[in-house]
């Protein structure tokens, strides 16, 4: 393959979601970025197939990439169902009204970082954080007047750190299984880049938090008449976080918390599900059930009368995902043909021939899985296809592999929430109200974290090299199962 055929791929997905993003905004991704990925997708086939590839191959490589997001899409339905039970429920009003009572504008930022880094690590899963409190912080923003895209930006800095330090992350499990390395040793290594990352995150959202005193007095009232607030409310989060300790795997995590929300909801406030339901005749248990099954499937719809009250309770269901899901199965497709294809590793191969020093070799990789996030839209291709096509320059160099390890783990996953078509990037969207283009300048761990690993390379900080006679270790290869949102 030439170089020219790799880039007409590419660069036309490119072209087309810049201009999707030129004439319709943020609407772009409700259907003008799928027709682009799927046009793009069709000039991929064509060169593969110049290059001697069957349609019948391309076509199942593209269905086996697809089939591999099933996890992430399974956990969207999840997150938009715990979102309608939740809403139902009280349990993201109860959210915002605490967070009215304990937070100010000026450290909200600040805070909400904090408190997903905190949470990220203990449970290493940035999905279930930003799918859980992350919808209550964002609910506490908009209640504030603050920017809903700084807030996320916030939400999803802590979430990462968690997702790219935590011993229970996959991703940061898969980092260091690419490189060769013990999930230890790997962590030594991203923990330094982690923190250092997470205090430049925390100090710019001190410096964006909004000076001055919030009255939440009306607003909280709003609420005390429309919901019942008690810490019982927050039971279903209690339900997420304990089941995310215990390991079980996000969807099921997920979606027991959003039954759970349902439950609650039945308990504390049947006559309000009774109610949404509409149910006419039925008999009470009934007409609960239809409330709850409604509120999964489509979410809940507040009719309080006040309008913020209104627009921070009607949401989700597993419908209000569809748009995205549709977004990550176009994407997924490209992926799977340009990499069946040969796009990637000729496209990759030039930059490892033109690295001349460590610090360029580093930023060679960075710059590689950035580009592998683009065009395959999986942060988990991202952490293994790179780290297995680097492992040898790495070696030669000899660089210890937690060098190689330390650099996938800085950069593929934080940076797979800046790409709107990437599955991280989407989903974050999609859950936190805030496209990605919006949110992406204020996330700044995820700027940060490969920009830092690059900038140490090149000031020889932490470069460690393998003992002389140390015989290569073989390569990894991807796991058999993914564990999408961990």
């Amino acid at each position: 393959m030439t170089l020219t055929e790799a880039i007409v791929p590419v660069g036309s997905l490119i072209a087309l979601v810049g201009l999707s993003y030129f004439l319709f905004g943020d609407a772009g991704a409700v259907g003008p970025n799928q027709v682009a990925l799927t046009v793009a997708s069709m000039l991929a086939v064509f060169i593969g197939w110049r290059r001697g590839h069957s349609l019948e191959s391309l076509g199942k490589a593209a269905a086996d990439s697809v089939a591999s997001g099933i996890g992430a899409i399974f956990i969207l339905f999840a997150v938009g169902a715990l979102i309608g039970t939740w809403a139902m429920s009280g349990t993201l009003v109860a959210m915002v009204y605490y967070g009215l009572q304990l937070l100010s504008p000026n450290y909200f930022y600040v805070t909400a970082c904090a408190i997903c880094g905190i949470v990220s690590a203990s449970i290493g899963s940035s999905w279930t954080v930003v799918g859980t409190i992350g919808v209550g912080f964002m609910g506490i923003a908009v209640n504030m007047g603050l920017s809903p895209a700084i807030a996320a930006g916030a939400v999803i800095s802590g979430a990462y750190f968690g997702d790219k330090s935590s011993p229970l992350s996959d991703s940061a499990n898969l980092a260091a299984a690419a490189a060769g390395v013990g999930l230890y040793p790997h962590l030594r290594e991203t923990v330094l880049t982690s923190f250092v990352a997470l205090a430049i995150s925390l100090g710019v959202f001190f410096v964006l938090g909004q000076p001055g005193d919030y009255d939440a007095t009306a607003k909280m009232a709003a609420i005390r008449n429309a919901f019942h607030i008690t810490p019982v409310l927050f039971l279903p989060l209690a339900v997420v976080v304990a089941l995310a300790l215990f390991r079980f795997p996000p969807f099921t995590t997920i979606f027991l918390g959003a039954l759970a929300g349902g439950v609650l909801a039945v308990i504390v406030a049947p006559e309000r599900v009774i109610n949404y339901a509409d149910a006419g005749n039925l008999p009470s248990w009934l007409a609960l059930l239809k409330g709850v099954w409604l509120a999964l499937a489509s979410g809940y719809t507040s009719t309080t009368g006040f309008a913020p009250m209104d627009m921070l309770a009607t949401r989700g269901g597993m419908d209000s995902m569809l748009n995205t899901i549709w977004l990550i199965v176009t994407a997924l497709a490209f992926g799977g043909v340009v990499e069946k294809a040969g796009v990637l590793e000729r496209l990759i191969a030039p930059i490892i021939e033109r690295a001349k020093s460590d610090g360029a070799l580093v930023a060679s990789l960075a710059s590689s899985i950035v580009a592998t996030n683009v065009i395959t839209a999986d942060q988990y291709i991202a952490i293994v296809l790179p780290g297995r096509m680097f492992k040898r320059a790495f070696e030669q160099r000899g660089l210890a592999p937690t060098v190689l390890s330390r650099t996938v783990g800085d950069t593929a996953t934080p940076t797979s929430a800046l790409i709107p078509w990437n599955s991280c990037g989407a989903y974050m969207a999609a859950t936190l109200g805030v496209s990605t283009w919006s949110y992406a300048p204020y996330a700044v761990f995820s700027i940060v974290s490969p920009l830092l690993t690059v900038a140490i390379a090149y000031a020889g900080i932490r470069m460690l090299r393998v003992p002389a006679g140390t015989p290569a270790s073989p390569a990894a290869s991807a796991p058999a199962h993914r564990d999408p949102g961990a």
